[in-house]
């Protein structure tokens, strides 16, 4: 098809790379020391990237190219975001509490014994970290997860959280009302963007843990995504109420 694309000029680029930085889509990349356009159906004709040009090498022309590909755009984006996470979550650099990593668990622990004769429970976390501020929003151990959105309370109010409700699951934990945040924006990421299987809301029975439940349900339905999900209410002396 004719369309309006850019064109670069390699006479006058001198290989800054402001304008691979100014394309969003990821359309420009510096090859041998010149900017290109690497990636034709990327480049939405729109010319972020003109101003960012010190030397004027990008203009725009008629020709043919290929239809911009918007899907393959976004594709791109959240395959870099992830890239991006990993290599934060893991650099030497970062901060320990931060650092990405997937707990494997030995489920072959007798647990008819832990009850009969006081033996020490087995801690059934499934990742690190589990603070849902701490956490990306994509991640190796959300692939085919069923999610345990908790409220931090539960923990101590429920005793038995661990075999109950967290055992085979990845668990966000979090409080909207210390974190004084709406969690919505990125639990939708964390369902819109991974293979998540079922969602489990745990919750005490006080009103501030209705803004954790509120995050949850609305992110379910941005998603766009139809996954099995239940709602848990812990009492304040630890008893399931529903």
């Amino acid at each position: 098809m004719i369309r309006k694309i850019i064109r670069i000029d390699e006479e006058k680029c001198n290989g800054c790379g402001l304008c691979a930085s100014a394309c969003h889509e990821g359309a420009i990349d510096i090859v041998d020391g010149k900017a290109k356009l690497v990636r034709e159906n990327f480049c939405d004709g729109f010319g972020d990237c003109l101003p960012g040009c010190p030397t004027g090498a990008i203009s725009f022309e008629e020709r043919e190219a290929p239809a911009y590909d918007e899907a393959a755009v976004k594709a791109s984006q959240l395959k870099k975001a992830a890239e991006k996470t990993m290599h934060e979550m893991h650099h030497e650099g970062g901060c320990p509490g931060s650092r990405m990593m997937k707990l494997h668990r030995e489920d072959s622990a007798p647990e008819q014994e832990t009850v009969q004769t006081g033996a020490r429970s087995v801690s059934r976390l499934g990742q690190w970290p589990c603070q849902i501020k701490l956490l990306p929003t994509q991640a190796p151990f959300f692939d085919g997860a069923k999610l345990l959105i908790a409220a931090d309370c539960t923990a101590y109010a429920y005793a038995n959280i661990h075999e109950d409700f967290m055992k085979g699951k990845i668990t966000i934990i979090g409080c909207p009302k210390l974190d004084a945040v709406d969690y919505t924006e990125k639990l939708t990421a964390i369902i819109r963007d991974n293979d998540i299987r079922s969602m489990t809301i745990v919750r005490m029975e006080v009103p501030c843990c209705g803004g954790l439940q509120r995050a949850a349900e609305n992110a379910l339905k941005a998603s766009g995504k139809f996954i099995p999900w239940q709602v848990v209410t812990i009492s304040r002396d630890g008893k399931i109420l529903d």
